[in-house]
């Protein structure tokens, strides 16, 4: 039998998480969540919000609440949602695309490989970052706004394969946290890792990441790992 009577294999689709991940905006976020915090008399230290970033709005004001006691109303969760907005908002001119970020986009497209983008950020904060990384608006992206729950739920990352119309399954998530991979491991994807966004190596390895990249650059030059050809990689 010929190679060519073979099935041939799908090549992969990438789902990229947005903070950490394709533009440096973590500490924006850690910034903007605790003085959102700071006005419900609420002082947590960075590092605290910084763990629980790349998690939905609801569900991080959730956990920090079970770790501080502090309750709040649900009309006052949505008061720090709307303030820690505000906040990331006055900042987002000193956003920047990660290393890397727009290449491995634009290489994607050109190799004609399918991607999107799913964040637990909503659209308000997170439209933005398209101008930045130099794409379309009609770039596909899937924000809080769109799904029922966010990361670790994979509600975010099902709705983006549904989006390219690719099964999660053969798809491969990019992030930079654990709450991106658990999301992964959840849709049934292959999770990879960046370091770019704060957590360590071996967090996101057990987090389920089989490869770990410092940043999209450092992905980029070795998109071959991922099973994605051309460029200068001999196959011999």
């Amino acid at each position: 039998m010929s190679d060519n009577q073979y099935p041939q294999p799908v090549p992969p689709a990438f789902l990229f998480d947005l903070d950490g991940t394709l533009i440096d905006s973590v500490y924006q976020h850690v910034i903007a969540w605790r003085t959102a915090l700071v006005e419900m008399n609420i002082d947590l230290s960075v590092w605290r919000i910084h763990r629980r970033i790349g998690m939905s709005g609801g569900l991080f004001v959730s956990a920090l609440m079970r770790e501080t006691g502090v309750e709040l109303t649900p009309e006052q969760v949505r008061q720090v949602q709307r303030a820690h907005a505000r906040e990331y908002l006055k900042q987002h001119d000193s956003v920047r695309p990660l290393p890397g970020a727009s290449e491995l986009l634009h290489t994607l497209t050109d190799r004609g490989i399918k991607w999107a983008i799913a964040t637990s950020g909503r659209r308000e904060t997170a439209g933005a970052a398209l101008a930045l990384l130099g794409l379309p608006e009609d770039t596909p992206m899937i924000t809080r706004d769109l799904v029922r729950h966010a990361k670790p739920d994979p509600d975010l990352f099902m709705a983006a394969a549904y989006r390219l119309d690719v099964d999660p399954r053969s798809a491969m998530v990019v992030g930079d946290s654990v709450w991106d991979l658990l999301a992964a491991r959840r849709a049934g994807a292959l999770g990879v890792g960046v370091l770019c966004g704060g957590y360590g190596r071996e967090e996101l390895e057990r987090a389920g990441a089989y490869r770990v990249y410092s940043d999209p650059g450092d992905m980029l030059v070795r998109l071959d790992e991922l099973g994605v050809r051309g460029g200068a990689v001999l196959d011999l």
